[in-house]
């Protein structure tokens, strides 16, 4: 899966885990059943779960009756965690790597990167202020929290 879909589907699975209230093991959700409401293939959600249960925001277990579920409420998951789970970033690229003696790409990589760096601390920030829970609410409701986030 590519870095860019990892983050758009743990949030989608963990507001799914809510949805279903699914805050216990007793609740849990199978993968198979996450991937349907992705969609995507089970194997790609387990990948995602696995990153998800390292980072303590599920829990899960495998086999026949094995499932995710959720380890705290969804209004105390915020989405920077979220995408810190999963490894996630802007995704806005990498700095070239410039050339010594031109005065300009002598100096871009540094600038660039910087660039990146402080793009990546605003959609953090940005993030930060959204939660799990956030995503499920009304649309009127919900676009009311992004657009004060």
């Amino acid at each position: 899966m590519s870095d860019s879909q990892k983050f758009p589907v743990a949030a989608h699975a963990l507001a799914y885990l809510a949805h279903k209230e699914a805050f216990s093991p007793d609740r849990a959700v199978a993968s198979a059943e996450l991937a349907a409401s992705v969609p995507t293939n089970p194997v790609v959600v387990r990948r995602v779960t696995a990153m998800l249960g390292k980072a303590g925001l599920i829990g899960a277990r495998a086999g026949a009756n094995g499932g995710a579920w959720l380890l705290k409420p969804a209004t105390d998951i915020t989405l920077d965690t979220v995408l810190r789970a999963v490894h996630g970033c802007a995704n806005l690229g990498t700095a070239p790597p410039g050339v010594k003696g031109c005065p300009v790409g002598a100096r871009i990589p540094d600038a660039v990167r910087a660039a990146l760096i402080a793009a990546d601390a605003a959609a953090a920030e940005r993030l930060s202020r959204i939660s799990v829970a956030d995503l499920l609410a009304d649309p009127a409701e919900r676009e009311a929290v992004l657009q004060s986030a």
